[in-house]
């Protein structure tokens, strides 16, 4: 199933995170885009993330080492897909860099920016996933709960910039 948008069909198994970001534009997009800057705020806490990199171009490189308070360590590798300064940017753990399959596709990731006036930044988050089953193991994740604490960051650290 798919859901219509503005440029025809779009894609199934989705999950979203909307917000309106107390920052602006800018500042949000450097977080996303700025590797010392997204290692301060993309995972919950305790969680924190090392080894950020990210090449702004399409199949630039997009990674980075999540780490656990208990010593937990997943390696995210994958690629950027789309780059629209300042209002797009999509990544894909689907290929490594070199365009190299990564063996399992769990989402593309897709980060939508908006001028919402007074300083503000209307925030769409997109976990774009290949089937059912893989959204339903990023929800029981805690995707909704997860995103939501790493956009509380966001706003925090893209307000303090």
């Amino acid at each position: 199933m798919t859901e219509p948008t503005e440029d025809g069909p779009g894609p199934a198994h989705v999950l979203t995170l909307e917000r309106l970001i107390d920052a602006p534009v800018e500042n949000v997009w450097r977080c996303w885009t700025e590797p010392e800057l997204l290692e301060r705020w993309f995972c919950p806490k305790p969680w924190y993330v090392t080894d950020a990199r990210i090449e702004l171009e399409p199949g630039g490189e997009f990674s980075l080492v999540m780490n656990g308070p208990d010593g937990e360590r997943f390696e995210e590798m994958g690629v950027v897909l789309e780059v629209d300064p300042m209002r797009r940017l999509k990544t894909t753990d689907a290929f490594r860099p070199g365009w190299i399959p990564s063996g399992r596709a769990f989402m593309v990731a897709e980060v939508l920016l908006g001028d919402a006036g007074d300083g503000r930044t209307r925030y769409t988050a997109n976990a774009m996933h290949w089937d059912e089953e893989a959204l339903r193991e990023h929800e029981q994740m805690g995707f909704h709960e997860g995103w939501g604490m790493a956009a509380d960051q966001l706003e925090a650290l893209a307000g303090s910039l």
